[in-house]
């Protein structure tokens, strides 16, 4: 079963005697996750999209917008273009690298639209604000390769691939160099196309995609063992495993939770997290990250230079 895959892999990471306590280094007054393995291959600090690059030396943050009329986190308040475009301004404004775009709730029990609708939904919203001069990286979350292929041309720098990508995927991110986010969990193997592109690859566990609690709790737990294979992004915020970690109800947007499980995320190595709530997560990632320089900063464990 899935869970005692899952459950073995966590085991394993975390009773391994080589798999030690993560820590925060300087690198050119910027804060670099690293850890302790001695086989560890440091993992390219560069994600390439089309003509775009991201330093990956500290985690960064994903904003996301849905374009979309059944959102579970906001409930289309960004249906219409000029919403979601006010919305994207924003993430950018409260310190968001990547801007994710996406026309289609990927929720429990969302009713799948065709890609014709998915690009008439984003169509207006990912030409106009690719278009900009100064912008986040601009990401499209979908699955369907005509959509993906359109906002491509329309300017956008990646492709958010919530299911494993079709072979037109890999074609698209081939021919073009965009950056392409796909799924895969801790345990399996890269396929041939992600060695392939190893430049413009992220790879996404898929928290709550058809998993139980149980099981998205031995995601996190494994994902120090993912991080030393390729960059991660992972998106927990909001999702029903907060509900589950605080072992009560919760009101609200659940932010406290959220940050929590950002800043675990961001601790064990994920790249990129991506989340609601853009200036709060970038300034919780920032205070951890300074306080792990100060901490660990220095080669006799003295203070670090905090970031600015």
């Amino acid at each position: 079963a899935p869970s005692a895959v899952l459950m073995a892999e966590l085991c394993s990471a975390t009773s391994e005697k080589r798999c030690k306590t993560s820590c925060f280094a300087r690198t050119d007054a910027k804060i670099m996750l690293y850890y302790t393995f001695p086989s560890r291959q440091i993992i390219d600090m560069i994600w390439k999209c089309t003509n775009r690059e991201l330093d990956l030396s500290m985690t960064r943050v994903m904003g996301i917008v849905n374009v979309t009329p059944d959102s579970f986190s906001d409930g289309g308040r960004y249906f219409s273009p000029d919403e979601a475009l006010r919305r994207a301004a924003n993430c950018a404004a409260e310190g968001a690298d990547v801007v994710d775009f996406g026309g289609e709730s990927t929720r429990p029990g969302a009713t799948p639209v065709s890609w014709e609708e998915e690009w008439r939904r984003l169509e207006p919203v990912v030409s106009a604000y690719a278009a900009k001069e100064k912008r986040p990286i601009v990401s499209v979350d979908t699955y369907h390769p005509e959509t993906a292929r359109r906002a491509i041309a329309a300017g956008a720098d990646a492709i958010n691939c919530v299911y494993a990508p079709a072979a037109e995927m890999w074609a698209l991110a081939e021919e073009t160099g965009c950056g392409i986010i796909v799924p895969r969990r801790p345990g399996e193997e890269p396929s041939a196309e992600e060695r392939r592109l190893a430049e413009q690859v992220m790879i996404d566990p898929e928290i709550g995609f058809g998993t139980t609690r149980e099981e998205d709790v031995a995601l996190l737990g494994a994902l120090r063992r993912l991080a030393m294979t390729g960059r991660v992004c992972v998106g927990v915020s909001r999702k029903r495993l907060v509900k589950k970690l605080v072992g009560g109800r919760v009101t609200g947007k659940n932010l406290g939770g959220s940050l929590g499980a950002a800043i675990w995320c961001a601790m064990n190595g994920a790249s990129l997290v991506r989340v609601h709530d853009v200036a709060e997560t970038v300034q919780a990632i920032k205070v951890a990250s300074s306080l792990a320089a100060w901490t660990c900063g220095g080669e006799d464990g003295g203070e670090g230079d905090a970031l600015a």
